[in-house]
């Protein structure tokens, strides 16, 4: 085969068989993919499932379920699950300002009877709940760009404003 005989800008040399180590795939690139994959596997960038953070109190136990770390832009969820021991005439949850900043909080099922912020702290009202019954709260959120680090803060349970039971909350936020 002739350098006539190839189309213009190919020689020889592109079309030759490929020998020695250059025939097989490098071992490095099977490495890094490996590597890649483990710490995918692992959830250290994220991924996965939420740790669940549990308070207990003699009035009621307050479970957490928050997702981290989270990813900058990244949709998630946190549960809240409160468990009355004895009765409590008008549960509140607390939320820290500072375990906020730079999220945007989508939708909160149920949804309060009252919102408020009071003391460096968003505050959400339920109806009352006997010793017993059970309050689970689902909130959707988002990551908003800016944010790369941390959060941290307080989730309180209030009976009104006594404090019944708080629980802090880090979470680190990846590009």
């Amino acid at each position: 085969m002739g350098d006539t005989d190839l189309p213009d800008g190919i020689e020889e040399r592109h079309v030759a068989p490929v020998r020695g180590l250059r025939a097989h795939a490098s071992p490095l690139a099977f490495i890094i993919l490996g590597t890649a994959m483990a710490v995918a596997a692992s959830g250290l960038l994220g991924g996965a499932p939420a740790p669940v953070t549990a308070v207990s109190a003699p009035a009621a136990s307050l479970e957490l379920k928050v997702a981290r770390p989270l990813r900058s832009g990244l949709f998630f969820e946190t549960h809240i699950r409160v468990t009355a021991r004895q009765a409590i005439a008008k549960p509140v949850i607390g939320v820290d300002a500072s375990l906020w900043r730079d999220l945007t909080i989508n939708s909160q099922v149920p949804a309060p009877a009252n919102e408020s912020f009071k003391d460096g702290q968003y505050r959400f009202e339920y109806g009352p709940l006997k010793a017993g019954e059970t309050l689970e709260v689902k909130i959707d959120g988002q990551t908003n760009p800016p944010l790369i680090g941390r959060v941290a803060g307080n989730i309180t349970l209030l009976d009104d404003d006594t404090p019944l039971a708080k629980a802090h909350v880090t979470i680190p936020v990846l590009p």
